[in-house]
């Protein structure tokens, strides 16, 4: 890792804004106090007719929400979220902001940072990332970017644990290409403890550095090009699009050909335990990555893992915004 990336990482002990830009930056005890404390205010919610938080502990407090990319989850958790906390959000695109017309995102970040008290970035650059975190002065989030989707795993461990306890020892199965959320939940396996067998094809592998630090962190990672040897036995299969908006036709027709074989249906959800949960980020594409009795079946908790976005955004803004009191935002 470069001197500037290191930099970047974060962990609960360390002074300045508290970034959170990919999960191995934060300890295992920082990323688990976020989810005890996301489960706490979703608990809070249940039989109330306004589901806000009764303290609204970030009150008068302004979330910043850049999107360079179409968003409905992330927009949505994020902009619902610091608001049911008592804050609010501006939603900007590069084509409202000066930013669009050629000013450096550092600038751009050292204006904000005077207006706003943390900023998420949904970015198809991933260096853009690294370059707000650089130059601001408030916490920068990581709303996705081509190499990492951090957000995403808070909530589908915050799921597989409400339907089944605890990840740590269990096995999660990934089937498709490495992408973003393959890193991100790389990652996850390592900081939550529960395994990861992950099959894709050999020439869409995630990276090596990723594979690499896992191991080096004692990470139980497994990478296979055989989707039946990752599934089997698994509690917990998780799959996303396979296909970009960027892909030409002719991609899209070379990608849907090669990963077919990965292709999450109920002979392949059938070799993974009889308790397995399927998972997806969304959104979804029926007959592509997944099959339509998979995704509406029994196993599927989709929709549950998707409104968890909102909670799991909560507890991180929490500890982004929160100061040193943040972990009591879990208690009524």
């Amino acid at each position: 890792m470069s001197a500037a990336l290191s930099s970047l990482s974060t962990s609960s002990t360390q002074s300045g804004p508290r970034h959170f830009l990919d999960l191995k930056d934060l300890d295992a005890t920082t990323l688990r106090q976020i989810l005890d404390v996301a489960a706490g205010m979703k608990q809070m919610q249940k039989g109330r007719r306004f589901p806000l938080h009764p303290r609204v502990p970030l009150a008068g407090r302004a979330l910043g929400i850049i999107l360079s990319k179409p968003s409905t989850r992330t927009r949505v958790s994020f902009e619902v979220g610091i608001r049911q906390l008592g804050g609010d959000a501006v939603i900007l695109s590069p084509s409202d902001m000066q930013i669009g017309r050629g000013e450096t995102i550092t600038d751009t970040a050292r204006v904000l940072s005077r207006f706003v008290d943390a900023l998420v970035l949904r970015t198809g650059r991933t260096e853009n990332l690294h370059e707000l975190a650089r130059a601001a002065s408030v916490p920068v989030i990581n709303g996705l970017t081509p190499s990492s989707h951090p957000v995403q795993i808070l909530a589908d461990v915050l799921t597989y644990e409400e339907h089944r306890g605890s990840v740590k020892g269990r096995t999660f199965a990934w089937t498709g290409d490495g992408n973003n959320v393959l890193v991100s939940l790389i990652e996850g396996a390592v900081r939550f403890g529960f395994k990861l067998r992950a099959a894709t094809p050999a020439d869409m592998a995630p990276p090596q550095a990723v594979l690499d630090w896992a191991r080096q962190e004692g990470g139980d990672v497994v990478l296979t090009t055989d989707p039946r040897a990752a599934v089997e036995g698994a509690d917990c299969v998780v799959t996303d699009t396979w296909l970009s908006m960027s892909d030409s036709e002719e991609e899209s027709a070379m990608r849907l050909a090669k990963l077919s074989p990965y292709r999450v249906n109920a002979a392949l959800m059938a070799l993974a335990a009889p308790d397995a949960l399927f998972m997806h980020c969304l959104p979804a594409h029926i007959g592509e990555e997944v099959t339509e009795d998979v995704f509406e079946g029994r196993q599927s908790v989709v929709f549950d893992e998707a409104e968890n976005r909102l909670h799991a955004q909560k507890g991180l803004l929490a500890w982004t915004m929160g100061g040193e009191n943040w972990t009591s935002f879990g208690k009524d």
